[in-house]
């Protein structure tokens, strides 16, 4: 095999296409990975990783400034802002360094540049990479997967300009800090984003056109977590629209438009749009191609396969939930499916665990109590309260609650949200529960280790049935 010809050529480095290239390396396959920017892509350079770090030093100062809970003074307290974005910025530049190394050792190559589809050499595919606008080099390969992500939406008439009207990615390395900001979307981006600028000092406003924020999560869970927001100070606005943004001084004028036809105005001076995501399907050779493409996003099947023989899709680029841990899992079955392992199953999207790393966090996985309605005629509904947790009263984070959600037939799982003290890492016992096709006999019966928050997992399923003994 030729220097310029692989099994597998993946194009985007992000945490779909670095997984599907180490997996494809460890099946055998001859490997390239294609990436123009930052290895680890959107989510390790400029999503996941430095927002949860920003989340953390947020966390520090609200207890910093909240320490009579631990019996502690402190005075004078301050921070400084370049070095909490400089430390967001250099634990990315880890982790990326990271990835290089795991390349390295898998023997994959790495092409830094632009990748994108050039049609058929004979029974290969080939692909162009270039940098700058200048074509380095064409590959060939049998297999290609397109892994190139998505960029922040934007609004008609509302340009970002990386001053003060921004996306998430200035939105986390700022030069100064607004005193009233404009968060515009109220999804996980936006709320993580309006928790970390309020636990900083900053008044925030959060805008959202539908009736309730966090509208992927539970009903119930959402109006929960509304109600700590607006407790915390940020003010939250639903059901309405932003009719217009007028530039005044250094900063807006936004006026809103409430029910009734009211009007209100609200003075800010930075904007952050926080509305979604779309696809970036521009540039990558997909014209001349069966590939489809809707509302941004490449259509597949549920093996990844685009309309174009030879060619896959993965992660943020075949649409929602954009997750990273999604988006892993796809590359991952992408690869073994092309290398013909056998005993593969589909994704089950109910299996794919949702977190929002706010204060207090937010996590959930399978059916809403709504969607669950939708499908059970009688359902066994557990809740549990995070006051009635020992460990999270010792935290001083006692705002929560776990909601276990069964099928009062069969006693499956349907689903599990959470609201409460590091519940993004409990989630994931919900998952492996699921997974296992476990049902609340097995549950109940799982000795919970005390005291810790995982107690909370254990109450709200007793619940369910009526055997709670804390609540």
């Amino acid at each position: 095999m030729s220097n310029d010809q692989f099994d597998l050529i993946v194009i985007g480095g992000g945490p779909g296409g670095y997984v599907a290239a180490i997996r494809a390396a460890q099946l055998g396959m001859r490997v390239a990975l294609i990436e123009r920017e930052h290895l680890g892509g959107i989510c390790l350079n400029w999503g996941c990783i430095p927002t949860k770090s920003l989340l953390r030093c947020s966390e520090v100062a609200h207890i910093l400034h909240n320490l009579d809970l631990y019996c502690f003074t402190a005075k004078d307290i301050s921070f400084d802002l370049k070095g909490i974005v400089r430390r967001s910025r250099d634990i990315a530049k880890q982790l990326s360094a990271g990835i290089a190394h795991l390349l390295k050792k898998n023997n994959i190559t790495f092409l830094d540049g632009h990748g994108k589809l050039a049609g058929i050499s004979g029974s290969l595919r080939k692909v162009e990479v270039s940098k700058n606008g200048k074509l380095i080099k064409n590959y060939c390969a049998k297999h290609i997967i397109l892994a190139t992500g998505a960029r922040a939406n934007t609004l008609a008439g509302i340009k970002p300009n990386g001053k003060n009207i921004v996306t998430y990615k200035e939105a986390m390395s700022p030069d100064t800090m607004p005193k009233k900001l404009l968060i515009i979307g109220s999804g996980a981006i936006g709320m993580e984003f309006a928790s970390f600028y309020s636990d900083m000092g900053v008044d925030v406003t959060v805008i959202e056109s539908i009736d309730r924020i966090l509208h992927a999560e539970d009903a119930e869970i959402s109006a929960f977590a509304m109600k700590q927001f607006i407790k915390q100070g940020i003010k939250i606005y639903t059901s309405v629209n932003l009719h217009r943004l007028i530039a005044i001084n250094q900063g807006y004028k936004a006026e809103i438009e409430l029910s009734g036809n009211n009007k209100k105005i609200i003075e800010i001076d930075r904007v952050l749009l926080a509305i979604g995501i779309i696809g970036n399907v521009e540039n990558i050779g997909l014209e001349n191609t069966k590939i489809k493409v809707e509302k941004t996003h490449v259509v597949t099947n549920e093996w990844f396969d685009t309309g174009e023989p030879g060619v896959y899709a993965i992660g943020d680029l075949v649409g929602p939930p954009w997750l990273a841990h999604k988006a892993s899992h796809e590359a991952v079955l992408c690869v073994e499916k092309i290398a013909g392992l056998d005993g593969l199953y589909p994704i089950n999207a109910r299996m794919i665990p949702n977190c929002t790393y706010t204060r207090p966090q937010i996590a959930s996985i399978g059916l809403t109590e709504g969607e669950a309605k939708k499908t059970e005629s009688e359902l066994k509904i557990g809740r549990f309260p995070c006051i009635g947790n020992g460990k999270a009263i010792i935290l001083g984070q006692q705002e929560g609650i776990v909601k276990t959600i069964f099928s009062a037939k069969t006693g499956e799982l349907l689903g599990a949200h959470m609201i409460g003290a590091e519940v993004t890492e409990l989630i994931h016992s919900y998952g492996i529960a699921m997974n296992l096709e476990t049902t609340e006999t097995e549950l109940m019966h799982t000795i919970f280790p005390h005291p810790t928050l995982s107690e909370m997992i254990h109450e709200s399923i007793l619940h369910a049935y009526s055997r709670a003994i804390h609540f």
